[in-house]
């Protein structure tokens, strides 16, 4: 790690966080050498901290080696200008297994996954994101989606239980159960948004103190997503609707297509800015050629924003 706890609480809950896509080759292998590229274009802008194989970045179609070496480059390229922070998940045996991998490497934090499949009752939620907790020093950021829905009063004793838990990633989109957890735990933790093109939800996560969340589509267009955020911070409402309403409600239409598009469509943007990384990778699908032709109007369209 190359930041104190209190270093990784500020940047993770004060600034624009940025969730790299994850490089893959012609023959679906990673890509270290463009992966290396992305990251240095990326601490190149005004973000706060870097989020390696997260959500956007295909976490859960990564082998551990690959993660690996993901984390490993992240760290080396990064070279402590900012936090980085992996992710770790999918069962205690392998959320123990990511989190030694992301500590070995030098992360300086963990998104804790939601846990695979299964619907699972809020003691036992606990029970697994603390086991993980426990099993490394890293600093944790819960990830609170799917089926690892923990609710306030869950939230508060997995906060108590483990030191090294710091902040709380919201990835439902219900702001009366996240204004409860913000209001019951209050600042013992930070908090991100974290729904797929959490742009949307941005002003409603400021008005109950969530001031951060993370851009997905900062993967391709980074002056506007930073442009964004900075209207948001300074109340220039304007701005905000203006782009709102110019980019992001398209965009949300446009990723409502096929399920997996919040991911797929931020590969394809990629690719049309001259900085591709390949495909998904299965179950995950690209884009048609018709929507990628409206994609790349709104991308065109952004320069005038």
């Amino acid at each position: 790690m190359n930041f104190t706890r209190d270093d990784v609480r500020k940047a993770v809950g004060d600034g624009l966080l940025s969730f790299p896509i994850t490089d893959f080759d012609a023959n679906g292998n990673f890509d270290p050498d463009s992966y290396r590229q992305r990251l240095e274009w990326f601490i190149s802008h005004d973000i706060s901290a870097v989020f390696v194989a997260g959500g956007t970045g295909e976490f859960f179609n990564l082998t551990l080696d690959e993660f690996r070496d993901i984390v490993s480059l992240a760290v080396e390229t990064v070279d402590g200008k900012l936090p980085v922070i992996a992710s770790a998940g999918l069962s205690v045996g392998s959320g123990k297994a990511f989190a030694q991998v992301a500590e070995e490497a030098g992360a300086d934090g963990i998104l804790l996954m939601p846990p695979y499949l299964t619907e699972c009752p809020q003691e036992g939620l606990v029970a697994y994101a603390r086991q993980i907790c426990d099993a490394t020093d890293l600093n944790v950021i819960y990830y609170n989606r799917g089926n690892g829905i923990l609710e306030a009063e869950a939230v508060q004793q997995l906060a108590d239980a483990c030191p090294n838990l710091i902040g709380l990633k919201d990835g439902k989109g219900d702001i009366q159960a996240l204004n409860k957890i913000v209001k019951t735990v209050g600042d013992r933790l930070v908090y991100v948004g974290g729904v797929p093109t959490a742009e949307i939800f941005a002003e409603a996560y400021l008005s109950i103190g969530v001031n951060t969340y993370s851009s997905a589509v900062f993967n391709f267009v980074p002056d506007m997503a930073v442009k964004f955020y900075k209207a948001l911070r300074q109340g220039d409402s304007a701005t905000v609707k203006t782009i709102t309403n110019e980019f992001f409600i398209p965009f949300v239409n446009l990723r409502d297509n096929k399920k997996g598009y919040a991911v797929s469509l931020i590969k394809a943007g990629a690719e049309i800015i001259g900085k591709p990384a390949g495909s998904v990778r299965a179950p995950l699908t690209m884009p048609t050629a018709e929507e990628r032709d409206v994609l790349k109007k709104l991308i065109d369209n952004t320069n005038g924003l």
